[in-house]
Order: structure tokens, then C-alpha cells, then sequence
């Protein structure tokens, strides 16, 4: 069966606007491709690994032809379940709120323990990397409350969805389709653009199946 896996770092449940968005996305995906089954992974539920001395000790271990031992295997096989969990699955859906004007650290450490090399790239010293993960797609919502590209510097920066979407085409995953919700809470109404974006997710995920296409924003 051909699966999406909803990875979602929001931990805010049912007040979170990243996850009644995917839900919107997920319902509509459900309706229009009912063989697409679907798995959910909530980083937030204490099953990601730690990427500490001995994981990153097995990293360069690997780096050097060698096999890790001891603490630094166990701590190399917890990174590589990890990552097999990740790759089992055709598409993602990212549900990403904007934190200090990135994501949050809990996607930030399941990027540290699965991109591994001979896992998620390869390394060659004449030619650099190469992303690892063929054929995949994937939806990223992304969401903040204060940052908006129409705003003034006070407003923040965004080095969520640059440096999101980068790791993404570097590890191989060259069709992304984005959707974006960034009202000005402080400011101005948040439901038109609220209505917009869950009217892209939906219309995302009706074409999702279909390779072809550009990235689609909203905001």
C-alpha cells in the first residue's frame, strides 16, 4: 500500500492551527485517494533518541569505514530505526510551527538522528553529497503568529521555511508543496487567511498524487 506519514512537531493538540490544518489536508486526502493509507508520528511522544556522544562518535566512525562498537552501535542502531521508520513511507506531511523563527527543536533532533550517511546521503569528496531518498514527496505546513514576508524587520526573519525545505531537497525530496499560515495576531483578523490556507491543504491534497507540479504558498 502506498503511505503518507503525518510527522507533526506541534505539541499544542487541539489549539494548534499546524495540525487543524493537516487535518483539513488529511480529510481531503482520505476522501479523493482512500488507497493512500496513512500513518501519524508525533515527535513529541518520547520515542526519538537522543543524538549524543556515542551517536555522534558513530557517525564519524562510520565517516571512516568503520563499524561502531559497544555503546556507539547500540546508540547507531536507535539512529537507524529511527530512520527506517522515516523512509518506509511514500509521502510526509510536516505540520512545522515557527519557533524563535525556526522549528521547533523536537524536528530539529529527528533531522540530527536520521541524516546519516549510507541512510538519508552520501558523501563523496570530489562531488560533495548526495540526497539518498528517491521518489518521495511531501506537504509542509507551516504556521507563526507574528513573522509574516509582507512585515517589517521587527517582525523577525524566517529560517524556518529555508532551511526546512532546504534539508528536504539535500536529503533528495525534490517535490515539496508548502502551505503557509502567518497571521498578524497582534495586528489584523486571522481568518481570511486562516479560511485561504485550509482551502489550499485541501487543494494540495486532491492533486498530491500527481508528480508534476510548482510549490504552492499561501499567506
Amino acid at each position: 500500500m502506498t503511505t503518507l506519514l503525518h510527522i507533526s512537531a506541534s505539541p499544542r493538540g487541539r489549539r494548534s492551527e499546524s495540525l487543524a490544518i493537516a487535518t483539513t489536508f488529511l480529510d481531503e486526502l482520505r476522501a479523493t485517494h482512500p488507497e493512500v493509507g496513512v500513518e501519524h508520528w508525533d515527535l513529541w511522544d518520547g520515542t526519538l533518541p537522543e543524538f549524543g556522544p556515542n551517536a555522534a562518535a558513530a557517525k564519524m566512525s562510520v565517516f571512516a569505514g568503520a563499524d561502531p562498537e559497544g555503546d556507539e552501535a547500540a546508540a547507531w542502531r536507535a539512529a537507524h530505526e529511527t530512520f527506517k521508520r522515516f523512509d518506509s513511507a511514500d509521502f510526509y506531511l510536516f505540520t512545522v510551527p515557527m519557533w524563535n523563527a525556526s522549528v521547533p527543536y523536537v524536528l530539529k533532533q529527528l533531522i540530527d538522528v536520521i541524516s546519516q550517511p549510507g541512510m538519508l546521503f552520501s558523501f563523496d569528496p570530489a562531488t560533495g553529497y548526495t540526497g539518498l531518498l528517491e521518489n518521495k514527496r511531501a506537504a509542509v505546513i507551516y504556521t507563526g503568529a507574528v513573522y509574516g514576508p509582507d512585515r517589517g524587520p521587527g517582525y523577525g526573519s524566517d529560517f524556518q521555511q529555508p532551511y526546512f525545505e532546504d534539508w528536504l531537497h539535500w536529503a533528495g525530496v525534490e517535490d515539496v508543496r508548502s502551505i503557509t499560515f502567518r497571521p498578524n495576531l497582534a495586528t489584523s483578523d486571522p481568518e481570511p487567511g486562516r479560511r485561504a490556507a485550509h482551502a489550499l491543504a485541501a487543494d494540495v491534497a486532491r492533486g498530491f498524487l500527481s508528480p508534476a507540479g510548482p510549490a504552492l504558498l499561501a499567506g
